[in-house]
This record gives C-alpha cells, structure tokens and sequence, in this order.
C-alpha cells in the first residue's frame, strides 16, 4: 500500500512509479514510489527536512548486493549521481563523495600514490554503500581505512561521524535507518602508482577468473560464517547449479546467484532462501545474507 503524503519541492530529479529493475544488478524487482536524485548536499538536506517523517527514505547506489522485491519500494528511493562523485586527494588522505564507484576511489588513490585501498577496485557499488555495509575484499574492509563519513541523517542534519563511532562488524554498521552517506574520508600509505596499479589488475584479473561478473547476478550472496567460506558450504551442501525457475547458482562461484534472463525478485530470493536451508541441513551451519533485501513481494 503507498505512503500518501505531500512530497516536497526540490532542485534535484523526483520521479514517481519509477521502475527500479534497470537500476539493479539482478535486473529484476519493482518500481520505487518515489525515486530522488538530488542536485547537491543542500538539496538532499532541504527535501528530507520538508520529508513527512513518517515516509521511508532507501537510499540506492549502483544496485550490487540488493533485491528489490517485485511489489517495489513504498516511499522514497534516494540516488546519488555524479555530483557526490567528486575525488580530492591531500597528501595521502582522500575525500571521496558517496557516488563514485569503488574502482573510481582506487583509481584515483593510485594516481596519487596512496597505497592501501586498492581493495576498492574489487568493491562492485559505490563508495556510500561500501561505508554503509563495511564492505570489503581481497584481505581488507572500510574499516581498515576509514578515518570519518559524512552523513545526512533523516532529520536533514548533516554530522561527521568517526570511525569509532560507525559501530562497524563484518560487513555491518550501526548508521541508523534513513541515513545517507554522502562522502568519506580515507587515509592510505605512501606508494609507488605503478605497484598500486599492478595490485589493483591482480584484483581485477583475479575477479574475472572466479566471479560470473559478466551476468545479471548480486556480488557475494552470504556472509563468511567465521574460519569457514561460503561458497564451499554452498558447494559442499551440492547447490552448484541450482535452479528455481530462472535463478540459478552460479556454476562458477557459488556464492553468487544469477538471474538467468527472465528471474522474478521472488524466485532470487527464494533460490537464497533454499540454499540456506540446504546448507543448514548439510553442515548445521545458518549462512547469513549478505545482499540486502528490500520492498514489498508482489
């Protein structure tokens, strides 16, 4: 059922009933109520202020590690665009807006010499959801190179929060609900750009090899319960290749489920929620989703 209410005046981009399946990796699920593109910081500030706080606010990077479910998002689905993706770089801490995707940050981290966040290359969203789930990759996480984010918090109020305070675990943050992250800052080592960018290809390289990033898939389905793998309990549970209408567990990496063409949100989900209960059978081990699931079912 959608959230009536008075939807507030902006200079940014409001579009209502917009489809959400083509903003999303999976290429399934349904539409937002209300989809916000704001034009800068201030924008994003003034429209939540004016928001009835009653109405959720989702904010939506490049749509890696997420379901949408078919019956769509009721509220207000907030997308950062290129203009919370500006870079700057002092000494060998960078600023980075919450709208530039991982490979941008590591990328630009190289070309200045600054070591350490080549991991970001192997980071599929944007810097805003890597901050919001300390993600991470290839040994490191946020939480290894975060100095303090830039937060909008539903209220409109714009607050730096400080590593301590993130309340970061494996791949989870304490920020609250309708909070939107819209920059972070980062401090890296001193390095030499051509090391940088050899370990960053070796990233890239290794990706490729193991992951189906070629398909309609999510990034890592479960978390890594501790001293074990996902996929090997996944493997070993013998879900490679399983199947619920056209969802599928990747044959390549089984930790990644894949929409074969014509997958609801439903069926994704539904494949996920199998292989949990496959693997729970098998091995006594409760996988936890990694991706996150949002909206309504059909």
């Amino acid at each position: 059922m959608s959230v009536v209410a008075t939807i507030p005046t902006t200079r940014g981009k409001l579009t209502e009933t917009a489809p959400l399946a083509p903003l999303v990796w999976f290429k399934s699920g349904g539409s937002a109520q209300w989809l916000f593109e704001p034009k800068d910081i201030e924008d994003l500030q003034q429209f939540l202020r004016d928001l009835d706080p009653k109405i959720p606010v989702w904010p939506l990077g490049l749509g890696s590690n997420l379901i949408i479910r078919d019956g769509g998002i009721q509220g207000v689905v907030v997308r950062l665009g290129k203009s919370f993706g500006k870079i700057e770089t002092d000494g060998l801490k960078m600023r980075s807006g919450a709208g530039a995707p991982g490979i941008s940050a590591a990328s630009h981290a190289r070309d200045n010499g600054i070591a350490g966040l080549e991991f970001l290359r192997g980071i599929p969203g944007t810097i805003g959801g890597a901050v919001r789930m300390n993600a991470g990759a290839y040994g490191r996480e946020v939480c290894d190179v975060l100095e303090s984010a830039e937060v909008v918090m539903r209220s409109g109020d714009l607050v730096t929060i400080p590593l301590s305070d993130m309340g970061y675990t494996y791949r989870h943050s304490e920020l609250p609900e309708g909070s939107i992250v819209v920059s972070a800052r980062f401090r890296g080592q001193s390095g030499d750009p051509v090391a940088i960018g050899a370990e960053m290809k070796r990233i890239a390289d290794e990706r490729e090899a193991s992951q189906p990033l070629r398909t309609k898939t999510g990034g890592s389905t479960y978390k890594n319960p501790e001293g074990q793998k996902a996929w090997q309990l996944v493997d070993d549970a013998g879900c490679r290749g399983l199947q619920i209408g056209q969802a599928q567990v990747s044959e390549k990496h089984c930790n990644f489920l894949i929409n074969l063409g014509g997958a609801s949100s439903a069926d994704i989900e539904a494949l996920g929620e199998e292989v949990r209960k496959r693997v729970k059978a098998h091995s006594g081990v409760e996988l936890q989703w990694e991706i996150q699931r949002i909206g309504d079912a059909a």
